[in-house]
């Protein structure tokens, strides 16, 4: 598995967007395995320890559950797992807001663009 991380965040932190994007993307989905700290670590090859952190961040969000003895599962609830996708989205939205405001485009010029090229950009 290729990922590219990059120099201007932690890597822990990669990780867990790495999980958040698969998951909106239904890649993963609830009650699903995930690898294990050391598999991870060997696929991304990065330091188990990095690993272990974003793991670790990743159940205090609530986003994984991680039973004795058993393999760390994305969590079922699916009310959370919509959340997902809808904070990556909200994310986005602001940094064009925050981004956009600096040139003071108006609202309805910005909407157009966007979504003319939101379409010529389909994949």
């Amino acid at each position: 598995m290729e990922y590219l991380f990059n120099n201007r965040e932690s890597v822990y932190l990669q990780v867990v967007m790495y999980f958040k994007q698969q998951i909106a993307n239904n890649l993963l989905e609830a009650g699903q395995e995930i690898p294990s700290r050391r598999v991870l670590a060997a696929q991304f090859n990065i330091n188990p320890k990095t690993v272990q952190k974003a793991y670790k961040e990743l159940e205090q969000q609530g986003l994984i559950t991680t039973e004795k003895n058993s393999p760390s599962k994305i969590t079922t609830d699916i009310n959370f797992i919509n959340g997902i996708r809808y904070e990556l989205i909200m994310e986005l939205v602001n940094e064009l807001i925050d981004s956009i405001k600096i040139i003071n485009v108006p609202l309805d010029d910005l909407l157009e663009t966007v979504k003319q090229n939101y379409e010529e950009k389909q994949y």
